[in-house]
């Protein structure tokens, strides 16, 4: 970066077992349509398998078609069970707490979720409603003049979760704006990849994981304790992660040490990264 610009560093989160314990379909919502979650997941899988169909695709359409009869498909409805959805311990003081330390160091941390669950629900918990988060990337659906679900407005998965990496990189956050197929010089991207962090769970997040990796960025592989820590494992095995962690955001946990390392090596390195900058003008 250039000297004087503002230093980022980007956070990226998945949601469902990155930052709560289950799939946030499973918290309410599948229970009101009668159904057992694993019976659900079946009906989705099979409808997908079936139909060569996007499996994000084949659960958005299952949720709508069980509403029928039993309730309302509206987004104030997702919006409320969203706000049934349960956290890690400490995410609901986590984001405030990182982004102090980060000004401490005169860092600006910023917070965004890239899921394939659904936006409105993640928009009604607690902490999307305080603005903790400066995008929220998730599938989404339209809706009509009665307020009604009536089709997909965005899907996101394992493959196009990496596109929002580049939005952020070039602070090109508009979902629409073309501007993130510019070329940016690299002085004049907002957040470089070395400044990205990205934290997910499972092979799903395995393509944006490993585009940080590559581009010097942080990937972090969390598990819930309760369940064990084996696809970390994996993925660490594989090189698809740099560190993993048990899912615990509480102060003083083993996560937050690892963020805080984090945003000091990121000051550091461009506090050198501003002194070349300033040597090499006195070359020209």
């Amino acid at each position: 970066m250039g000297e004087g610009r503002e230093v980022v560093l980007a956070i990226c989160y998945d949601f469902d077992k990155t930052l709560s314990p289950t799939d946030m379909q499973a918290q309410g919502y599948i229970q009101s349509v009668g159904y057992d979650v694993g019976e659900f997941w079946k009906k989705t899988n099979a409808l997908a398998e079936a139909n060569e169909m996007d499996g994000n695709l084949a659960y958005m359409y299952v949720m709508k078609d069980e509403a029928r009869g039993r309730l309302l498909f509206t987004r104030e409805k997702l919006v409320e069970y969203g706000s049934r959805v349960q956290l890690f311990p400490g995410v609901d003081t986590w984001f405030d707490r990182l982004n102090a330390y980060g000004r401490e160091r005169g860092i600006t941390v910023e917070h965004y979720i890239i899921s394939s669950g659904l936006k409105e629900m993640i928009e009604g918990t607690e902490i999307a409603k305080r603005g903790v988060f400066r995008k929220i990337y998730a599938s989404s659906f339209y809706y009509d003049d009665r307020g009604e679900a009536v089709w997909p407005a965005q899907v996101i998965n394992y493959t196009n979760k990496t596109q929002f990496l580049f939005r952020i990189e070039k602070g090109v956050l508009d979902i629409n704006d073309d501007a993130v197929n510019t070329y940016f010089p690299p002085e004049e991207l907002r957040v470089p990849f070395r400044n990205m962090v990205y934290i997910g769970d499972s092979d799903t997040d395995i393509p944006c994981m490993k585009l940080v990796n590559v581009n010097g960025g942080h990937s972090i592989g969390v598990y819930n304790p309760e369940v064990g820590k084996e696809r970390v494992i994996r993925m660490m095995k594989d090189n698809r992660i740099r560190y993993m962690s048990p899912a615990d955001y509480s102060e003083g946990s083993e996560l937050e040490g690892l963020l805080k390392d984090i945003i000091d090596k990121t000051a550091s390195y461009e506090r050198l990264e501003q002194k070349h900058v300033r040597d090499a003008k006195e070359t020209l």
